[in-house]
């Protein structure tokens, strides 16, 4: 069996997204643009830890960008990495 490059960058999506609090976590970023760490942790009532954990995956993903602003560190969307994951998982659905 041959595993396209295709289908190991939906994988990495799919990872990214396998958690009901990182899907937040991007449709909030999305909306807003940009969101400090704190705040997100704030609007979805857990601790600052597990929500590192969150956005780390996310970011190995390459969904998201952190910018530190000292003491915060400012989280975005990387709107180019969005465009080819959401190419990338239409495919999925067109079976």
């Amino acid at each position: 069996m041959d595993i396209t490059v295709n289908e190991k960058q939906i994988a990495k999506y799919a990872k990214a997204l396998s958690h009901p609090v990182r899907v937040h976590v991007l449709k909030s970023l999305l909306s807003k643009r940009t969101c400090y760490s704190g705040d997100l942790s704030d609007e979805l009532h857990i601790a600052k830890s597990t929500l590192s954990q969150h956005l780390k995956e996310l970011k190995n993903a390459g969904l998201i960008q952190g910018k530190v602003e000292y003491p915060k560190i400012r989280y975005c969307v990387n709107m180019e990495n969005w465009k080819i994951a959401r190419e990338v998982c239409k495919g999925l659905f067109e079976f």
